[in-house]
């Protein structure tokens, strides 16, 4: 991704006469997430959330194919300083505490393969549903950094055990069963057609709905997370710290020429 690809990307919304809200965001190098992208996203889940016109939010990505690349590499070795870096990575933090903050129920639809951040964002969703090509890896490991900010919101969804195997065994996919498993995916099906149509069906029974009790419901579903502005601001902060180093420097830019 060059300098410029950093400056691309988008988001979008949409309201249905039903209060259906649908957020899309998009870059064209498979759905990255470059750090003006992550604030428009944040910013979006944010107005959402207030809007009194929306009953439910389906959050998606552009395309058939990625569903989110993660982490703009470029602009990861762009930084050169602490606060720079902590201010990249509070990017993802800022996505998912808005996500967690959010009053609306938000419904995740994962298209396709899903890497670092767009695993965070797959678990700080409410309820996910996606595709059997939807594999999941958190490879920060391999690029001399750690899924620090994302790995508080994917343990809460899989578990500790499934969330270190994946830290750990950063190279390897984990396919969209074994997410299903783990409960990152509520379900998973053949193709986007059939998705989309499961999508479509519980958005409606949400969006008639006792908006009351599914805000009340969100939040004991968050109960214990009440923390997390501080946390994910340090857990930021470690990320920050870490991609100044010349070991990850280096890291980034041999993966970048596999």
């Amino acid at each position: 991704m060059s300098l410029d690809a950093v400056s691309q990307g988008d988001v979008s919304f949409k309201i249905d006469e039903r209060g259906i809200a649908t957020i899309t965001f998009f870059h064209p190098l498979s759905n990255s997430l470059p750090g003006k992208v992550l604030a428009k996203l944040a910013q979006t889940i944010t107005e959402m959330g207030q809007n009194d016109e929306v009953k439910v939010i389906i959050l998606k990505s552009e395309g058939d194919k990625a569903f989110c690349a993660g982490a703009s590499f470029d602009e990861l070795i762009a930084i050169e300083d602490l606060e720079v870096g902590k201010i990249f990575f509070s990017g993802f933090a800022n996505v998912i505490n808005a996500a967690r903050k959010c009053p609306k129920l938000i419904i995740g639809r994962v298209q396709g393969k899903a890497v670092g951040g767009g695993v965070g964002m797959a678990s700080a969703v409410d309820f996910c549903y996606a595709t059997k090509t939807a594999s999941v890896k958190l490879s920060e490991l391999a690029v001399g950094i750690g899924p620090f900010v994302v790995g508080p919101a994917v343990e809460r969804k899989v578990g500790t055990s499934a969330m270190s195997m994946m830290a750990i065994n950063a190279t390897e996919w984990y396919d969209a069963e074994w997410a299903r498993e783990k409960g990152l995916y509520a379900e998973t099906y053949e193709t986007i057609e059939a998705m989309d149509n499961a999508i479509e069906e519980l958005a409606e029974k949400l969006s008639n709905s006792n908006p009351e009790a599914m805000s009340m419901l969100k939040g004991i579903f968050w109960q214990g997370t009440e923390h997390w502005d501080d946390l994910l601001s340090e857990r930021a902060a470690m990320s920050g710290k870490l991609v100044l180093s010349d070991f990850t420097k280096n890291a980034i830019n041999k993966f970048k020429k596999k």
